[in-house]
């Protein structure tokens, strides 16, 4: 499923232009579609950022996680300039260290270097593996999964802004779903 959500690069750690995400579960999937066009017309959110989800789809993943491209770009952006933030970080802390004159990295400046480089690497990219796989959406995913499991439907935002799914957030609760949303 390709949509304009597609289209554009993310933030400056992903490649998701959609990083804030927010999902409601109702019991009926016309009051799931009904809640859907409402916040099409009145909330002002393009048709392509608010999906319905219902027990009928064949692939509910696709509109729970619409950016596949993203995603890898997410991997890539992320693992690559949390590495890089990884190495200035640690040639900082040694050159700290260093004008502190710390008799360690004093008397071995290109070993303490070559290890700060090593574990800001290292580091970074842990953190960037971390942000790759995207634990604030898990929760979200499976409330919607379990709800399709019973034969409910769910409203998903795929908000640009934390503001914005906020705000989708409020006006999904005044409907009466159930809501749940990523960090």
């Amino acid at each position: 499923m390709s949509s304009a959500i597609d289209s554009e690069r993310g933030t400056a750690l992903t490649g998701e232009r959609s990083d804030n995400k927010v999902a409601a579960v109702f019991a009926t999937e016309e009051a799931a579609r009904s809640v859907a066009e409402g916040l099409r017309t009145d909330g002002g959110l393009q048709p392509e950022q608010v999906l319905v989800v219902t027990p009928r789809d064949e692939h509910p993943g696709r509109k729970l996680q619409p950016e596949s491209r993203g995603i890898l770009h997410t991997i890539i952006l992320s693992h690559y300039k949390l590495a890089i933030a990884g190495i200035v970080l640690g040639l900082l802390v040694v050159a700290v260290l260093y004008f502190m004159d710390v008799g360690a990295v004093t008397r071995s400046p290109a070993f303490a270097a070559f290890a700060a480089v090593f574990f800001g690497v290292s580091f970074g990219l842990f953190a960037g593996g971390l942000i790759s796989l995207r634990p604030d959406q898990d929760p979200m995913v499976f409330k919607v999964r379990e709800a399709l499991d019973k034969g409910r439907s769910a409203v998903v935002v795929h908000a640009f802004s934390a503001e914005q799914r906020d705000l989708a957030a409020q006006a999904l609760e005044r409907n009466g779903g159930e809501t749940i949303r990523t960090l």
